[in-house]
């Protein structure tokens, strides 16, 4: 069974960092993505990293997050720091497989952030 298992949300204050994992199981994906969704607004890609190590990120965390990757623990990492309060939102964990057919979307559960004094 592919499952993805997201952590490591929680409670900050402005300027603080957090580190979110994703633990995946069943398979192997090909992209892992991150993305993020906050109340009232659509679902937005944060950051992807490739099975070679390949990363990019949208503009608004460039220079902030660093995405990462433990294949031997088949799990991706979202590191954020200086987080801001427009940060805030639910973050989820997407793994892509490529076939010959086309590709298949994984999602997690999402894990919420929230930055605020």
């Amino acid at each position: 069974q592919v499952q993805l298992v997201e952590s490591g949300g929680g409670l900050v204050q402005p300027g603080g960092s957090l580190r979110l994992s994703c633990a995946a199981s069943g398979t192997i994906f090909n992209y892992m993505n991150w993305y993020r969704q906050a109340p009232g607004k659509q679902r937005e890609l944060v950051a992807t990293i490739t099975s070679g190590g390949t990363t990019k990120y949208a503009d608004s965390v460039k220079d902030r997050f660093a995405v990462s990757r433990d294949n031997a623990k088949n799990t991706v990492y979202l590191q954020m720091n200086n987080l801001k309060p427009e940060d805030t939102a639910v973050y989820y964990c997407k793994g892509v497989i490529y076939s010959g057919v086309g590709s298949t979307d994984y999602w997690g559960q999402g894990t919420q952030v929230t930055v605020s004094s």
